[in-house]
């Protein structure tokens, strides 16, 4: 099986082709201009696997939540992809392609709280459990709000880490959180996308392309500041 994956939502620009032999990735991290990288980096990771688009199984892109711009661009890349070559669509959450990469640096964590920088004074935040094949399971919902908001699971004991750009900027909240092991510099990438799309691609979980749409959270995207 190939899994054709992109994510535009935050710095990180990325694409990534993931087969059974392995994963061939490309990535950058860049403030603005992931418009004129992402066709480039997609056509290179499908020159280095040897197929054409059409030889993909199943697309799958970082739904949000995340810039408003970012996320529009992966969904709308993913939409004309999977029209032009008949493709599935599998929607990964950025929040879940952030929790993968902390279970992956981290064996001991069994759970992760993801905070990503939303701006406006606030965070978009979930939290996460280690589940089969190591792979990040969402427990809850995804949420964005003020970092005072924040709260664990109550049924969570130990073993809980952090991860996001989030805890860069409110850093106090690996201490208050009492998290054993915080990663401020974690972005989403298309690998950990891809890999969190296979199990749903193996079981038939996928959707049409005019089907896939993003998660933004905010439906005010136009704001300042946070009242």
């Amino acid at each position: 099986m190939r899994i054709l994956a992109l994510d535009t939502a935050t710095p990180a620009c990325s694409s990534a082709l993931l087969s059974d032999s392995g994963a061939i990735t490309r990535e950058i991290e860049t403030e603005r201009g992931h418009a004129e990288h992402i066709l480039a980096m997609i056509d290179a990771v499908l020159i280095e696997g040897g197929i054409d688009l059409k030889d993909v199984d199943a697309l799958a892109f970082g739904r949000g939540p995340g810039a408003f711009t970012g996320v529009r661009l992966a969904t709308s890349v993913a939409q004309g992809l999977a029209f032009g070559a008949e493709l599935r669509v599998v929607p990964v959450s950025d929040l879940a392609a952030v929790a993968q990469r902390a279970f992956d640096l981290n064996t001991r964590l069994q759970h992760v709280l993801v905070c990503n920088d939303a701006r406006m004074q606030e965070v978009y935040w979930a939290c996460f459990d280690r589940g089969a094949m190591g792979l990040a399971v969402l427990t809850g919902a995804e949420h964005v709000s003020g970092d005072a908001s924040i709260a664990l699971p109550e049924v969570w004991q130990g073993g809980v880490g952090g991860a996001g750009r989030g805890f860069r900027v409110y850093p106090h909240l690996g201490a208050r959180m009492n998290l054993i092991d915080v990663r401020e510099e974690l972005l989403p990438r298309a690998a950990e996308i891809a890999r969190l799309a296979w199990p749903e691609v193996m079981a038939g979980r996928t959707c049409a392309a005019q089907e896939a749409i993003p998660v933004y959270l905010r439906d005010d995207v136009t704001r300042t500041s946070r009242k």
